[in-house]
């Protein structure tokens, strides 16, 4: 062993000895210095016109509730112009953010959404957390920091989305062991609430029906129309107004054939035929890729690894959907943690797998892309292989993920998980988590 490593080596368990407090507050300290780059770019050096422009857009949705001027038909100030695009109950939601001085929203919606991601971290890589005994809540920092830099993720703090938030409901929903937070919550509720706000999350509800999960698909569903109904009482012009016209109006997301969305959809919309034909291709590709997608997420579930279950599902959510704006892909963070497992250091492959997959996400190669299409000299091929990376990516990591299924545990005849097979895919217990389950689209 070298002398470095001795020295690390030593200084980890000089750090693993240090009381709780002391060593979840270094935890704090290091996850607050991890955001500093993202959070100097985007809040501090951004452009003042272009600063946090998401989360104005429903700031003012929760003006337009207070002053009583249409929900709808409001814009953000120039030069952005940003309509509303949500249904309503995501406007009440924002009513809070009405309250407060948007210079202070920006920046407590940035505290959260990185709040948020670390929590995304925690429950996604719990199999893989939990193995570093006392000193957890540094491995928590050190897991967190890169994904807090990944392209899609720093893209959302750039905006100030609310993707972070709707991964961590619908991961939280479907993770097993059930957190303790939601012991008396049913399966299915999460889901619902997230579908209220953004109708993407609604392919869960899809894979529910594809595994017989009815009641929670029923949950689901019954907790979006619930929501849905009471903000129709709350909102009834705001509401007649997102389902009767705004629902259907695709230009009031922006540009889909611009680089930013990165669906099987964008990419087709940049480099496939028009009219007619490109729709109908379109649809073969969604036909193929939700056969594929679905069935993954059918063999997670079936063997109990509900982090690949939730990284399948999610990357089907982005896929499928006409519209996925980079920062929709804030999945990847529960992907790299389904393709790392439960142990890395004694399978190097899935190791490698997921340093392809961070590093893949960590450039921001559909810009790269566009930058090389501008040279008009250079030969065009590269720089549309660029432009449309984080497709491929996208892709790539639903493949990557099918991979590390293989590596797991078998799926017993009958189709339940295998009680005794590859312990090391299921975490030990946290004291406040109960397994619960199965036997035993602008950049809007």
């Amino acid at each position: 062993m070298t002398p470095a490593l001795r020295l690390s080596g030593a200084a980890w368990r000089a750090v693993c000895r240090w009381p709780a407090g002391a060593r979840w507050g270094l935890a704090v300290a290091l996850v607050l210095l991890a955001s500093v780059p993202v959070v100097l770019r985007y809040l501090v050096y951004w452009p003042i016109d272009q600063w946090q422009v998401d989360v104005e857009v429903y700031r003012e949705a929760g003006v337009s509730i207070l002053t009583g001027r249409p929900v709808y038909s409001a814009m953000t100030e120039a030069p952005q112009l940003l309509p509303f695009t949500y249904p309503p109950f995501a406007a009440v939601l924002a009513i809070p953010l009405a309250l407060v001085p948007f210079g202070v929203v920006g920046w407590l919606w940035t505290a959260a959404q990185v709040a948020a991601t670390t929590a995304i971290v925690w429950y996604a890589g719990w199999r893989l957390i939990h193995r570093t005994g006392t000193g957890l809540p540094i491995a928590l920092a050190l897991l967190t920091a890169p994904m807090l830099w990944l392209h899609p993720v720093s893209d959302g703090i750039r905006f100030g989305q609310v993707n972070a938030f709707m991964v961590l409901a619908c991961l939280m929903d479907l993770r097993r062991p059930r957190p303790g937070v939601l012991r008396r919550v049913p399966p299915g509720v999460l889901v619902g609430l997230a579908m209220s706000i953004k109708l993407t999350p609604g392919v869960f509800v899809v894979h529910y029906l594809v595994n017989r999960r009815w009641r929670e698909a029923a949950t689901a569903v019954g907790t979006a129309v619930a929501v849905t109904l009471g903000s129709w009482v709350l909102l009834p012009e705001a509401s007649f107004a997102f389902w009767g016209g705004a629902l259907q109006d695709p230009s009031r997301l922006g540009p889909n054939m611009g680089t930013s969305n990165q669906s099987l959809r964008g990419f087709l919309l940049r480099v496939g035929p028009d009219g007619t034909a490109g729709t109908v291709l379109w649809l073969a590709c969604v036909a193929v890729v939700g056969v594929i997608g679905f069935h993954l997420a059918r063999r997670a579930y079936l063997a109990g690894d509900s982090i690949s279950e939730v990284a399948v599902v999610g990357l089907m959510a982005c896929l499928l959907s006409p519209v996925a704006w980079i920062h929709h892909l804030h999945w990847m963070v529960v992907v790299v943690f389904a393709v790392l497992g439960s142990d890395p250091l004694r399978d190097r492959k899935r190791l490698l797998a997921a340093a392809v997959l961070t590093g893949w996400f960590l450039c921001r190669m559909p810009w790269w892309g566009i930058s090389w299409l501008n040279q008009p000299t250079w030969p065009e091929l590269p720089g549309r292989m660029l432009q449309n990376a984080d497709t491929f990516g996208s892709l790539l990591a639903l493949t990557l993920v099918g991979w590390s299924l293989s590596r797991t545990i078998p799926l017993r005849a009958h189709g339940h998980p295998h009680p005794h097979a590859h312990p090391h895919e299921h975490p030990h217990e946290h004291p406040h988590e109960h397994p619960e389950g199965r036997a035993a689209v602008s950049r809007r």
